[in-house]
C-alpha cells in the first residue's frame, strides 16, 4: 500500500511539472521611447518594486483582429518608385517583411484623391454607361507596380481595402472633381465601375479584399477631390445597386460604410443604417476617421454603434498628422506637445476645445489603443510615405506620414511613428483576439491580444515623464517590466512547449 501510495505521488508530481511547462510563458519586451529607442529588445527586468500591475484573461475575448496598415496612394507608389534600389527595399522591407513592421491591412483610393498627382479617373468620357472606355491605366505608372513590389516582400500577404474619393464628374450633378452628389440615373454605372476595378487589379495578380462605399461622404471643405452621400443615399446606392452587381458577379468584396471622423456624425450617420435588416445583409461594418479631435478617441460613439450591430465590424480606415510639414531627422519634436491640425485655425468657435496642440507620437500610440479597447478590429494610417514637403499633393494639403523620403538625395527617414504603428502590426496578427485585463493605474495605457499561435501580445504607453516599474500577471506566473518615461513597448509572451509530451 505505502508504494502505490509513493508511485502515486510520484505520478501526479509529474503530472503537475508537465501541465506547469505545458503553460508557461517566456517573454521578450521590445520597446521605443523619446531618449532614441527605437523598437530595441529590452532584457527582462528585476525589479524590487511594483509600482503598477497588469493581470491578463485569457478567458475574456473580443473582437476579431483584421489587421494594421497603412495606404498605397499615388502619391507615396510615386516616391518610393523613384527611390534606387536599396533605398526602395529598405522602405518596403520596413513595411511589409517578417522583420519589419509586418503589414497585414492597406488602403488604396480608386480614381485619385488628394494624394495624387493630378485629379484623374478611369473613365472621363461623358455617359459611357456600358464603361467602354474604362481604363486602370494611370495606376500601372506607380500604384499598381509598388503593391506587387510589396506583395513579393511579404510572406504572410496583406488584405487591401479600396476607397473612392469621386466618380468621374460627368456621373455628378455638379459636374466637378470637387463635392457635388451622384446622379440617381448613374447609380448603376457607379456599381459597375467597383465590378470593373476589381477585375482590373484582379488581371494584374492584386486582390481586393474589400470596399469603402466613399472616403468622407460628408464632404471635406471642397479643396479636393469628393463626393457627398447623404445615409440614405448611401444605403440605397448599396442595397440596390452595389450589392447586387457584386453578388451577381460572385464577388466577395467586404463592404463598409461611413469612412469619416468618429463622434456624433458616426452615431448620426449610422443609427439607422445599421439598423436596415437589408443593408446588413451586404456590408460588413463601419469604417471611421478619427479628424473631429486631436485627443478624444470618442470611445462612446464606437461602443453605440458596436451595440446597435454587434455581428459587424468596425475599421479605423484613416489616421495621419495633417496640416502639417514633416520635420526631418528630429524625433524630438514627434514626441513633443507642438503639432497642430486643420481644426486649430478652422473648426467652428464651440469645437476649437477638440482641437488643442499635441504630441504626434501620443495621437498615434492612444487612438490604437483605445480603438483596441473599443471593438475596433483594423487600423490603418494614412499615406505610407510622402516627401520632405509633406506631399506631393495636387491640393497642397500637406500632411506627415511615418516614414519620409527624399528622393534627390535618396535618403529614408523612419520617423517615430513608423515605430509606433510596428509595436502593433508586427506581432498581433489576423485573427487574433483582444484579450481582457486589468490595470491598476491610469499614467499608463494599455491594451493585449492572444494570436492564433497561442503567443500574447501586450502593448504598453507611458505618457508621462516617470519611469515606472511593474508586474504583468498571466495566470500563475508573473513577470517584472520596466518602461521608461514617454516610451511605448510591445511585450511577447510566448507560451513554452511542453518537454514532457
Amino acid at each position: 500500500m505505502k508504494l502505490f501510495f509513493y508511485l502515486l505521488s510520484v505520478l501526479l508530481f509529474y503530472s503537475s511539472c508537465s501541465k506547469k511547462e505545458k503553460h508557461s510563458h517566456s517573454i521578450k519586451i521590445y520597446q521605443t521611447n523619446a531618449e532614441g529607442e527605437h523598437f530595441k529588445l529590452k532584457d527582462s527586468f528585476e525589479v524590487q518594486s511594483s509600482i503598477f500591475k497588469m493581470e491578463l484573461d485569457t478567458t475574456e475575448k473580443f473582437q476579431t483582429i483584421i489587421g494594421f496598415g497603412g495606404a498605397f496612394t499615388e502619391s507615396s507608389s510615386h516616391l518610393i518608385s523613384k527611390l534606387n534600389k536599396a533605398a526602395k527595399n529598405d522602405v518596403l522591407g520596413s513595411y511589409f517583411s517578417d522583420t519589419g513592421a509586418n503589414y497585414s491591412l492597406v488602403r488604396t483610393h480608386i480614381n485619385s484623391c488628394d494624394f495624387s498627382l493630378k485629379s484623374y479617373a478611369y473613365d472621363t468620357v461623358s455617359n459611357d454607361t456600358a464603361l467602354i472606355h474604362f481604363s486602370i491605366e494611370e495606376d500601372l505608372n506607380d500604384i499598381i507596380p509598388i503593391l506587387k513590389a510589396a506583395q513579393d516582400i511579404t510572406s504572410s500577404g496583406f488584405k487591401i481595402l479600396a476607397s473612392p474619393w469621386t466618380a468621374p464628374p460627368w456621373m455628378k450633378d455638379n459636374t466637378n472633381w470637387f463635392g457635388g452628389r451622384l446622379l440617381k440615373k448613374y447609380y448603376s454605372t457607379w456599381a459597375k465601375y467597383f465590378v470593373k476595378y476589381a477585375l482590373a487589379y484582379s488581371n494584374e495578380g492584386i486582390d481586393i479584399w474589400g470596399f469603402t462605399i466613399e472616403n468622407e461622404p460628408l464632404g471635406n471643405g471642397e479643396n479636393w477631390e469628393s463626393m457627398h452621400f447623404s445615409p440614405n443615399e448611401m444605403g440605397d446606392f448599396v442595397k440596390e445597386h452595389l450589392g447586387p452587381i457584386l453578388k451577381s458577379n460572385n464577388m466577395e468584396q467586404k463592404l463598409f460604410i461611413f469612412d469619416q471622423n468618429k463622434g456624433e456624425e458616426l452615431e448620426e450617420y449610422t443609427k439607422t443604417l445599421l439598423r436596415d435588416s437589408t443593408l446588413l445583409s451586404y456590408i460588413d461594418g463601419t469604417a471611421v476617421h478619427w479628424y473631429a479631435s486631436t485627443f478624444n478617441s470618442y470611445e462612446s460613439s464606437l461602443n453605440t454603434i458596436n451595440q446597435i450591430a454587434p455581428m459587424k465590424s468596425i475599421i479605423h480606415s484613416e489616421a495621419c498628422i495633417d496640416a502639417e510639414i514633416p520635420q526631418w531627422k528630429n524625433d524630438r519634436w514627434y514626441w513633443a506637445k507642438e503639432a497642430t491640425d486643420w481644426g486649430w485655425e478652422w473648426a467652428p468657435q464651440d469645437k476649437k476645445k477638440d482641437h488643442p496642440k499635441y504630441a504626434p507620437v501620443y495621437r498615434y500610440a492612444n487612438d490604437i489603443i483605445n480603438c483596441m479597447n473599443n471593438q475596433v478590429s483594423a487600423w490603418i494610417d494614412w499615406n505610407m510615405v510622402l516627401d520632405r514637403q509633406g506631399g506631393p499633393n495636387h491640393a497642397k494639403n500637406w500632411c506627415i506620414a511615418p516614414v519620409i523620403v527624399d528622393t534627390v538625395i535618396q535618403e529614408v527617414y523612419k520617423t517615430p511613428l513608423y515605430y509606433v504603428m510596428r509595436h502593433f502590426s508586427q506581432f498581433v496578427r489576423p485573427d487574433a483576439r483582444r484579450i481582457g485585463f486589468r490595470l491598476n493605474t491610469n499614467a499608463l495605457n494599455g491594451t493585449a491580444f492572444i494570436n492564433k499561435d497561442k503567443s500574447i501580445i501586450v502593448v504598453l504607453f507611458n505618457p508621462g515623464t516617470t519611469d515606472y516599474n511593474g508586474v504583468i500577471k498571466l495566470g500563475s506566473q508573473e513577470f517584472n517590466i520596466s518602461i521608461d518615461k514617454q516610451a511605448i513597448q510591445t511585450i511577447l509572451l510566448i507560451e513554452n512547449k511542453s518537454k514532457h509530451g
